[in-house]
This record gives structure tokens, sequence and C-alpha cells, in this order.
């Protein structure tokens, strides 16, 4: 089977069963925003609603828009790219571009227009799908793309530049169309984050999706009962591939707008969810939140609430001993993956596995793991080494680009850029991003670990760690600080703190700022070693 195949079952076994749900909180304050200042999700209406498709509309979404693509000229290999924010829509559109034998070109709307431009270009996609919030970025370029490009607009008011989705899906056949998929074609392309530089294109096929269902499955047990809170956004594979247990069950998802405690709280109770995915900045604010007695949990229904699970990055220890505090009956688990890797999952900690809170867990289903030094020979248990990973969902390649799949890709493993170690029960903990490691007079420094250290003070909201420049050390560890609302703290007691850590870990730097962070939560900081003068460090050790 194919991942079309699981919908289609679906839509017959259980065609009225609601499916998706989507859900936008009120906004309580009218704020005009740039494009650049948008949150992971934002709130879009002026008053609360609630939309809610059923498996058997959904197919039908899917298959009208499949046919729509069909009478465009667009066939078996064509790439149809996708810019658009949470919404029934997005899936129905997803699903009916994989009808098609077409790809997937899921794109981040935090893209400029350049990085728009760049990245359909790079796919060579035939089609550009856009809803409102991109109005004014796509028509920048549309003089540019749209030679040879189908844009198709999704949502009221279309523009003059465009072809309008609603009315045209509408008049198009709701029967699924005949193309034969195989799990060897190729089914998606996907973008990394772009931190360091322009994205590059991450070319997946169809049996990569499967697996994706199975892995996510597997590990969560997800049930037709089941109710899944799903609110990073869906251009992201761990969104979709976390989704794909609801897909592979039969069961409901709420696409939530909004990040707010009590907006994910309000939503889990109303909506009867049971498995809800949080990024470490949400799961944070929940619990401060609640301490600060913003949110009362005797507002909420949240006894049907099994699990929280949280991946994009790495979990501090601290966090989860808080939330197990407040929600002592919560399973959870955390996952770790990449794109290249069609999302989370290749490790993953498991929910029996609690008392090993901080590691990113064991092989996740039907993967491999090594832990490698520079040469890719396996290390020892213990040792510090590049993470490898290997298994049914690893990229085909990084599409156009051959000597940067070289660079990652060997005899079917991927080599991950994450450095990592394994613990003496075969649990694997992640220590830092490759690029990141700080050497410090000769040491290793790992931004995570001492990052995962502060974090444990009740002050600190927010830390990142990077290195700045050191005449007599090549680079010192610089802390960056933001902390919770309504509280002072200084440099003497961060240092005093820090007391607890071994000497050549302490940040020699403490500086108090807000810590910019990416759609997926991961912390920016390219972005903040530009700020803080050290986006050059290594060449200018490099020239002396």
């Amino acid at each position: 089977m194919i991942i079309t195949d699981y919908l289609e079952r679906n839509a017959r076994e259980y065609p009225n069963d609601i499916c998706l749900v989507e859900i936008n909180p009120e906004i309580k304050e009218d704020r005009r925003v740039t494009w650049k200042e948008y949150e992971l999700i934002e709130p879009s209406p002026k008053t609360s609603y609630r939309r809610e498709i059923t498996w058997s509309v959904f197919n039908e979404k899917a298959n009208r828009f499949a046919n729509l693509l069909i009478q465009r000229g667009i066939k078996k290999g064509d790439k149809v790219a996708i810019l658009m924010m949470n919404g029934l829509e997005w899936l129905p559109i997803y699903f009916g571009i994989l009808k098609t034998g077409a790809l997937a070109v899921p794109l981040n709307f935090r893209y400029s227009s350049d990085e728009i431009e760049y990245c359909v270009n790079l796919a060579e996609a035939d089609v550009l799908v856009f809803s409102n919030p991109f109005i004014g970025r796509v028509e920048e370029i549309a003089d540019r793309i749209s030679k040879g490009r189908l844009l198709i607009y999704v949502g009221e008011g279309c523009p003059g530049f465009a072809d309008d989705y609603n009315s045209l899906s509408a008049n198009c056949s709701s029967q699924s169309p005949v193309v034969t998929i195989y799990d060897d074609d190729d089914a998606a392309i996907y973008f990394s984050s772009g931190t360091t530089g322009f994205p590059k294109a991450i070319l997946h096929k169809h049996r990569s999706l499967v697996h994706a269902c199975r892995v996510e499955q597997n590990h969560h047990n997800q049930q037709k009962d089941d109710v899944f809170l799903c609110i990073p956004p869906l251009y992201h594979t761990g969104a979709k591939m976390h989704w794909f247990g609801s897909l592979l069950s039969g069961s409901k998802a709420i696409l939530l707008k909004g990040t707010a405690p009590e907006f994910i709280l309000d939503a889990v109770s109303k909506e009867k969810c049971t498995i809800v995915w949080l990024l470490v900045p949400w799961a944070q604010e929940i619990l401060e939140a609640i301490e600060s007695g913003k949110v009362s949990l005797d507002d909420y229904e949240l006894d049907q609430w099994r699990l929280m699970h949280i991946g994009a990055q790495p979990v501090p220890q601290s966090l989860i001993k808080k939330w197990k505090s407040i929600f002592p009956n919560h399973q959870y688990d955390t996952n770790y993956g990449l794109s290249e890797s069609i999302g989370p999952g290749c490790v993953h900690l498991g929910v029996e596995n609690i008392h090993k809170v901080g590691a990113i867990g064991k092989p996740g289903f039907g993967w491999e793991v090594r832990i490698v030094d520079e040469n890719r020979n396996t290390v020892a248990k213990g040792e510090v080494g590049e993470l490898a990973v290997k298994g049914p969902g690893v990229m085909t390649c990084y599409y156009r680009d051959e000597a940067a799949t070289k660079e990652v890709l060997e005899d079917g493993w991927l080599f991950t850029g994450d450095m990592a170690q394994e613990d003496e029960d075969g649990f694997i903990f992640l220590v830092d991003r490759k690029k990141d490691v700080i050497i410090s007079g000769g040491e290793n420094l790992y931004p995570v670990q001492i990052e995962d250290f502060i974090r444990t003070n009740d002050k600190v909201h927010d830390v990142a760690v990077i290195g700045l420049k050191d005449k007599r050390l090549g680079e010192i560890a610089a802390a960056i600080i933001e902390l919770k609302e309504g509280v002072t703290m200084t440099k003497e007691e961060v240092d005093e703190f820090c007391l607890g850590m071994p000497r050549y870990k302490r940040p020699r730097e403490v500086i108090f700022a807000e810590i910019p962070r990416n759609p997926t939560g991961k912390i920016e900081k390219p972005k903040l070693r530009e700020m803080y003068g050290a986006n050059h460090l290594i060449a200018d050790q490099n020239m002396g």
C-alpha cells in the first residue's frame, strides 16, 4: 500500500467520521504585523471559529484537486509546491498532489519572496499553490515564476495573477484518478531549515511516507478513539508524520492555530484530545502559566489526555521533571529525527523509558543507529561521536546537489551532523550539533549540556549558549539568557548558580536578551552569532 491507499480505506470504512477539525481561538488584541514577525502559528480571524470535515469529504477534496491538476497537464513526476498556513485545505491538497503521482513540495511559511523563488526553481516546481497571507510575497515574484508555471490561489479574493482553487476544483470529479504509483516512486521534496544560507531540497520516495506512518503508530499506539492535537506547521515533516498515526488508525486530529497555554489547554479540554505533540517553548510556557496562576487546571477537563511527546530539539530534563509533577499520569515520549530521515522517529525514547528522561532513546521502529568518529568508525560506548541512522525513511538525495548528498549519505547511512553518546544501557543522548561545538582552550564544550543546566534555574525562561572569540582560549562560552516575565537576575547570580558545573563548562559571558527560535522551535544559533559578532569565528581563527 502507498500512503494515499490509507486515505481511500478511511473514506470507505469511516465515511461519516470526523477526521480533521480546525480551530482558531479568539484574538483579543488587534495588531498589525509583517510576515517577518509571524509566530509559529498565527490565529487569523477576529472571532473564534471551528471547522471540521469527514474522511469522505477529505478524500473527495483530494480527488477533486488531483483531477484539477491532471486537467491542467500535471503528470506523474511533476512537482507541486504548497505555501499555506495550517487549515482544513492543507492535507487534502497534499494528498491530491500525491494521487496524481506528482511530488508534493511543502514550503516554509516564513520564506521571503527570494526564498520562495529559489525553492520553486530548485525543486523545478510546475505549480505553486498559495493562500492569502502570501499574496504580497508571491506578487513580488509573480512575473518571474509564472513563466511555464501554474499559480493556484486557495481562499477568498483570488488575485488577478493566479487561478482560483475554489471555483476550479468544485467542477472536477470527486472520483479517484487512475494513476499507478509504486513504493519506489518519488513522492515529496522537503526543504532543510535554511538557517545557514538557502535551504537544501530533500527528496523522498513513497516508501518513506508509508514507513513514517508505521513508525508513528508503533511508537504511540494510536487507536480509533484517540484524538491528536496538531499545532506545528504541516509543511514541516514532524507535524505531518505525527499526524500519519491518525491516518493509519482512522482517528481524529485537531489543527490548532495559536500556541498560548490557554489555547492549548482549552483545545485539549473541549476536543477531548488524548495525544499532544509540543515543542519545548510551548511546554515551558504551559508550566509557567500554571505556576504563575495565569491558568488554572480546574478550568479544564484533561483526564483523557494520555500522552505528551516532544521533538524537534533537545529536551531539558528539568522541564519533564516539572511536567510530571503537575501531570503525573501522562505518558511521555521524545522523538528524534530530521527532514532527511522523514521527520521524527528514527530514534525515540519510548513511553516505557521515562526513567531515562534526557536521552533521545534507542533506534526507532525499523531503524538502525551508529555513533561514529571523524573516519566514520563506530566509537566505544560513552564516547562522543556523530550520530548516523539507516532505515526505509532515509532520503534519496539532496535534489540537484550531488556534492552535498555525498557528504551525508554513504551505504544507506545518513550522517546527521549531530553529536551524541550512548550510555551503558544503550540509550543515546544528544550532545550538540557538530557545527555548534565550542572548542575552548582545547576542551570541547557542548552548548546543549550547558543550556540544560542553566534552564534548571527557576528564573530562566530560555537560554542559548554560543562561542565568542577569545585571544587566549580561542573561544569562550557565552550564555544568552531570557528571563521569565517579571523577574530580575544579575550576572553574579548566574555565575554563582553555575558553580554546580565543572569549571571548564561555565559560561564566561552572560547576556540577558530574548532567544530567537525558528518555526519548529529550534534556537537560531546562526542569528545569535551574527548578533553578537561570532558568525565568522571559525574562519577568523583559521586566518590566525
